[in-house]
């Protein structure tokens, strides 16, 4: 149910203008020149936190298309905006290569990539975007990879969406396992770039109780491991809904001064149409990705599935559709 990577990775030319000195969450500085960040607690992003807008499908149609009438729109609203990029196709020979590629243009930037790792065994639980890893000994070899292509900067790091919440379809061992991989993963980010800022997987606020996710997060390790947590990634629940969630898990964990949330917004623009999820119609895009969420608990509003991708009912999970974008920009 959730979005794969862009199909294709490119090489960026002349990506703004490379940053001297130490780029770090303390000292960090806008696309457009800012000041240096305001000292922030470690929950916190800078204030002046600028999120990396790599190119992804929804750009490369756009560049593929200037005489649509849909391309217009879907520049202004949609390509305008930062986005996650999405690792999710097994191959282990690329993937450092593949996460460098990003995160090499927004440190030239001087901005701050999100970047989804999704490649966790039974991901989806057989749904619409089953796959992953072949086991979990290739899921922390190819989680090694990635955390090689991270570089020295800021970054953040969706860590396995659904992984936790859908995690009511294992039992036993292998319940137990997945979080011990969860964990170790988030602790070999970390190890390779002190500068990552990795949040855990809790669905949405009309999934879970805040007790229940609480307690398998403290199974993944999320006290010891984790920088946050992140909700309502690829559905539609409405931020108002959202934040007071987010904000209970992390009182349900005892309010830790070290972890903090974030929210995926990009879809949520007009609340979800009842229960249902995938690729439902009437949706609008929501707030801009930012880090000024008016929550001392919520670090930011991210766009974390790309608009236009689809859930996999419309189509395959992760084609881009136009169509889709336009309703989801109001055009």
């Amino acid at each position: 149910m959730r979005t794969p990577r862009a199909a294709r990775m490119r090489t960026l030319l002349a990506v703004g203008t490379a940053i001297g000195g130490v780029f770090t969450w303390g000292a960090l500085s806008s696309a457009q020149g800012a000041t240096a960040a305001q000292e922030a607690t470690a929950a916190d992003l800078p204030a002046d936190t600028v999120f990396h807008n790599y190119p992804l499908q929804a750009h490369d149609w756009v560049a593929d298309n200037p005489g649509d009438p849909r391309a217009a729109v879907i520049s202004e609203r949609i390509t305008s905006q930062p986005q996650g990029v999405w690792f999710s196709s097994y191959e282990p020979s690329t993937i450092t290569q593949d996460v460098a590629e990003v995160t090499s243009a927004a440190s030239a930037a001087g901005e701050v990539p999100v970047l989804v790792s999704y490649m966790i065994p039974d991901r989806d639980c057989g749904g619409a975007s089953a796959g992953g890893a072949p086991d979990l000994p290739s899921y922390l070899g190819w989680t090694e990879g990635f955390a090689a292509g991270l570089g020295d900067d800021p970054v953040v790091v969706i860590l396995e969406p659904d992984a936790l919440a859908l995690s009511d379809c294992l039992e036993g061992a292998d319940r137990t396992a997945r979080f011990d991989a969860i964990s170790e993963a988030a602790a070999t980010l970390h190890a390779a770039n002190p500068e990552a800022r990795v949040y855990f997987d809790i669905g949405h606020s009309a999934w879970h109780e805040p007790a229940a996710i609480a307690d398998v997060l403290r199974q993944a390790g999320i006290l010891e491991n984790g920088d946050g947590v992140f909700s309502n990634v690829s559905n539609y629940r409405a931020t108002q809904d959202e934040v007071p969630f987010t904000e209970a898990v992390l009182n349900a964990l005892g309010a830790p001064a070290d972890l903090g949330a974030v929210i995926d917004t990009s879809r949520n623009g007009n609340g979800p149409a009842g229960s249902e999820w995938c690729d439902p119609p009437g949706r609008l895009v929501g707030e801009n990705p930012t880090v000024n969420t008016g929550s001392d608990l919520v670090d930011a509003f991210l766009w974390v599935k790309p608009p236009g991708e689809l859930d996999g009912c419309d189509g395959p999970a992760g084609q881009f559709s136009p169509d889709r974008a336009v309703e989801l920009a109001g055009g």
